[in-house]
């Protein structure tokens, strides 16, 4: 799968979550342990938890 197509779609996964299960740091960090189980990443200079880390650090906290 394309790098852009999981990136929708962990975003998606992200921002249908309950408002309150998406609002701190922690949350994310722990959604993000299990999509990089989920979803495959290609090679990058990042690990695969910061590159997702990186796409949802913008929408953690919003409603």
């Amino acid at each position: 799968m394309l790098k852009a197509k999981i990136r929708r779609t962990v975003i998606r996964e992200w921002m249908s979550l309950a408002p309150e299960r998406r609002r701190s740091t922690e949350q994310a960090g722990a959604f993000a342990r299990s999509a990089t189980e989920r979803h495959s990443l290609p090679r990058s200079r990042r690990t695969p938890f910061g590159v997702i880390m990186a796409w949802l650090k913008p929408r953690t906290g919003r409603p």
